[in-house]
């Protein structure tokens, strides 16, 4: 770690521990499992909020490289911003903002704030982006613009929710209908775009909506190639030696429920007869990256199993929100 920036986040403890323990004298041994925490916290966000600028800016080319010029629009709140710009005299940028508001809105309620201001941060940047950013028009070809269009903000859309937020708010309105209703998020984000490319074949021409559709799909498949699809849950394992610390921050610090299950090690320094309680809980991909985190923080050497759960019926991963 650079000595600076090491220097910084040892200050930073010291004066969280003091705080919480004004009249304790603290020693170096009870300082640093919060400085390297905090170092685990400083990384993963760094590295989140890099996916979001990549996402952004790739979302942005996609936008105004390809779908812009040519008119071309495409399916959620980024497809109700196109229909607008075509049809009012607002700039996209302005109804990028507004468009996604009550998702947002929504979100700060049944995911968590810091995903919502995260969020509305990235619909600003990209807002930004759009308004102030010249890219070049690559093609006026319609299939290579439907395509690669729908490609670059696909891609744009998955690494901003690598990074922990969204930039096409549809997103968080799919995810709180599943849960209310015996829907997947997969289902809600068809029948929201099936509405919106009617409006696109009526306001502008049936062939537009039609290469809309080509732009949607290119965009969805390449968000599933980013991300694995954001209506998937995924089911984690976690082996640790820590793993009471980390069945209590998953319980009452993220609100998540999980199993534990007994087992015996097989191969390593502590022995084949070593026991250790095995953690299994199933999360969504959008809260997965804060759960790694949480997990660094308290044991870097855990050991994670990652497996794609298709669907899921019954426990309260739909019903509580996550905690952030």
């Amino acid at each position: 770690m650079n000595p600076f920036l090491a220097k910084i986040l040892v200050d930073v403890a010291r004066k969280k521990l003091k705080k919480a323990h004004p009249k304790k004298t603290l020693t170096k041994k009870e300082i640093m499992p919060l400085v390297q925490r905090l170092q685990v916290e400083l990384t993963h966000t760094i590295g989140e909020y890099f996916f979001i600028i990549i996402g952004v800016f790739s979302a942005g080319f996609g936008l105004k490289g390809f779908l812009l010029p040519n008119s071309f629009i495409d399916g959620g709140a980024t497809g109700i911003s196109l229909l607008l710009e075509n049809t009012t005299s607002l700039n996209l940028g302005v109804l990028l903002i507004l468009v996604n508001i009550p998702f947002i809105i929504l979100a700060s309620k049944t995911i968590s704030l810091k995903f919502a201001l995260r969020s509305i941060g990235a619909i600003a940047f990209l807002a930004f982006v759009v308004h102030y950013v010249d890219y070049p028009t690559i093609t006026e070809d319609k299939l290579l613009i439907a395509i690669f269009g729908g490609f670059f903000l696909g891609l744009g859309i998955g690494m901003s929710m690598r990074g922990r937020s969204v930039i096409d708010g549809t997103e968080v309105l799919a995810i709180f209908l599943s849960r209310k209703l015996s829907v997947t998020v997969g289902d809600v984000l068809l029948m929201t775009n099936i509405v919106i490319f009617s409006f696109g074949a009526y306001i502008l021409s049936v062939e537009t909506a039609l290469y809309a559709i080509l732009t949607y799909l290119a965009a969805a498949k390449t968000v599933d190639f980013v991300v694995d699809g954001v209506e998937e849950y995924v089911g984690l394992t976690i082996i640790s030696v820590k793993h009471d610390d980390i069945k209590l921050m998953l319980t009452k610090q993220l609100g998540r429920a999980c199993t534990v299950y007994k087992g015996k090690g097989g191969y390593g320094k502590e022995g084949e007869s070593a026991e250790k309680d095995i953690i299994y809980t199933v999360i969504t991909r959008l809260e997965l990256p804060k759960v790694k985190t949480e997990i660094d923080k308290i044991d870097r050497k855990a050991f994670l199993i990652m497996g794609i759960v298709k669907e899921i019926k019954g426990g309260m991963i739909k019903k509580k929100p996550f905690k952030d």
